[in-house]
């Protein structure tokens, strides 16, 4: 094997490699430097035949995988098209340490000697592969400490409140000072000035989602109505309408810390999942989504979301009923509702419910059948919606006995809430204008009876009774006018009214079935058992404790059926607390 130190003088079919590193006007302008320094290298050695010239523009050296000229080098090298690659420093070839040394190593397989001509290694001599190992170790240090001076930089730029990123956001153009005489910008100016038409798209999304809409239906709205995104492109998903409703810029703010770089070599970007590491500074644009407007979209978000075991926010799923929520398998597993039939050609629908454990290993029954273990099978049959709901009637129809007193002590307490609304200062004010009143007839007495003992005259009694009686003429006028009900007094009796009917319609189960919002507050689990009870735990108290739970059976089909509750000693007066 030749080395370049012992056969200088041999032919060398030579490819040039050369790196800017950035796409900073500055660098990009001295890369015609560069391309002027190798050809001066070149045309000192005659024996050289340059084959190729080879160069990356604006990519980072700690990375061989993103440098695409680099990656074409190496083919074309294992394609056996020249024995020796120039290039000017370590540094230019990778900052990397085991990347210079992979691929210094890989090219000596295929027969190529890398010449580096600042640091003098030739990698075929004696001692190159220590020599690079220094020189690349070196390089890769300084870009730790570049690293680190960016990250440096970024918190100033943060701490000066300066605006990042492009300007590729939906709803604002970026708006930037420029020089007139330089033709530069000043990045601490930079702001956002509303598009019109993508603002109204923004609107329109927070809007679909306060009315109830999933981030997928929101998607199919903005197709259908054929909105752009900010590309300019009808193309919505439900990650990209996420992130519009979680950023806060359209609230007025700049975020700093959404990600961060994990690794100096790799420049690997890594998302914060954590908001509450987020910095959020007052920018200086019109915002699109009133701040309440956002922090509602905010709550409304969390409450649908929860975090995987990774830390990924990922949308709670609503469920289908309440007893999804409420039933739970004596085996231990939820339900699930499928919907069921009557025929295959009726349109009556009905559901009925069935434990997860049989959907996901199979029934009891079923795994008998086939020889399998039954061991932690479930044998419960499903059941028919019909049924809970009829259970529930009966069961909060015995137990709950004394619930229009409930409904009665929760509109006391309303009306309570909705008088201290209208008048706040009721009693304040009220107290004040009775003892003025009081001080007031107080000195007309007085006047009186210095009028009565001739302390002073007819005339200057005449005078103080009228100004006295002026002032408790007014006084007693707002004193009637406090205790006057206003219009906004009765409306919100009218108001007061309508609630308590319902209230008491909702509690009088008279239906076919008990309103879900009451189940979901009072009823906490039911439990289907192996004998054919079920098991109702129940949200109230009685004599300050708390229930037992309460075993029933229904027998009987739909519309002729009766439910047996055991034990009836609960029919005693609990009062609901939910």
């Amino acid at each position: 094997m030749f080395t370049g130190e012992q056969d200088k003088n041999r032919s060398r079919k030579v490819a040039i490699y050369g790196r800017v590193s950035t796409e900073h006007e500055a660098q990009l302008d001295a890369f015609d430097n560069q391309m002027q320094w190798y050809d001066d290298i070149v045309n000192k050695h005659d024996n050289w035949t340059l084959v190729n010239t080879y160069f990356d523009r604006g990519i980072t050296g700690t990375q061989a995988k993103k440098r695409t000229s680099f990656l074409k080098m190496i083919e074309d090298a294992k394609a056996g098209m020249f024995d020796l690659i120039v290039t000017r420093e370590v540094c230019r070839f990778a900052r990397n340490t085991v990347d210079s040394l992979e691929y210094t190593r890989e090219l000596k397989r295929y027969g190529v000697e890398v010449y580096f001509v600042e640091d003098g290694i030739y990698t075929f001599s004696t001692d190159g592969e220590l020599r690079l190992t220094i020189f690349s170790a070196l390089a890769q240090e300084e870009s730790r400490k570049i690293s680190e001076r960016v990250r440096a930089g970024q918190k100033v730029s943060r701490e000066n409140a300066i605006l990042y990123g492009n300007g590729n956001i939906l709803g604002y153009d970026l708006k930037r000072n420029v020089d007139e005489i330089t033709g530069k910008w000043d990045s601490a100016e930079n702001t956002y000035v509303i598009n019109p038409e993508q603002a109204e798209t923004v609107r329109r999304i927070y809007d679909l989602y306060l009315a109830g809409n999933g981030l997928t239906k929101i998607c199919r709205v903005l197709e259908t109505e054929q909105r752009k995104d900010a590309t300019g492109h009808v193309s919505w998903s439900a990650s990209k309408v996420g992130r519009i409703l979680h950023n806060k810029t359209y609230a007025g703010y700049k975020c700093y810390n959404k990600s961060t770089t994990d690794d100096v070599l790799e420049h690997h970007r890594v998302n914060n999942r954590d908001k509450s590491t987020y910095i959020y500074e007052k920018g200086n644009w019109e915002p699109i989504i009133e701040e309440d407007k956002w922090n509602e979209v905010q709550e409304l978000m969390a409450e649908k979301s929860v975090y995987t075991s990774s830390g990924k926010i990922v949308g709670k799923k609503k469920p289908l009923s309440v007893w999804n929520k409420k039933l739970r398998c004596s085996c231990g597993s939820p339900y699930r509702r499928n919907k069921w039939r009557k025929n295959k050609n009726s349109s009556e629908v009905f559901f009925g419910y069935q434990c997860y454990n049989q959907i996901n290993n199979g029934s009891y029954k079923k795994r008998l059948e086939l020889g399998l273990s039954t061991e932690g099978s479930c044998q419960l049959k499903q059941i028919a919606d019909w049924k809970l709901e009829f259970m529930a009637k009966e069961v909060l129809q015995a137990i709950w006995i004394d619930r229009n007193e409930s409904v009665k002590i929760a509109m006391d307490m309303i009306k309570e809430c909705y008088v201290d609304d209208i008048h706040p200062n009721y009693e304040k004010e009220k107290a004040m204008l009775t003892d003025e009143i009081k001080k007031l007839e107080a000195r007309l007495k007085n006047a009186f009876d210095m009028r009565l003992d001739n302390e002073i005259t007819k005339e200057e009694y005449a005078d103080i009774k009228e100004s006295i009686q002026g002032k408790l003429n007014e006084l007693h006028k707002e004193l009637n006018e406090l205790d006057a009900p206003s219009d906004n007094s009765v409306s919100v009796k009218h108001i007061i009214e309508g609630m308590e009917r319902t209230l008491n319609d909702m509690v009088s189960f008279v239906g076919d079935k008990v309103d879900e919002s009451i189940i979901d507050k009072v009823v906490q689990m039911v439990i289907p058992l192996a004998n054919g009870d079920f098991r109702w735990y129940i949200n109230l108290r009685q004599n300050g404790t708390e229930t037992s739970p309460i075993d029933c059976r229904i027998d009987g089909r739909k519309g002729k059926s009766s439910v047996e509750i055991r034990p009836l000693s609960y029919q005693s007066s609990p009062g609901c607390y939910c």
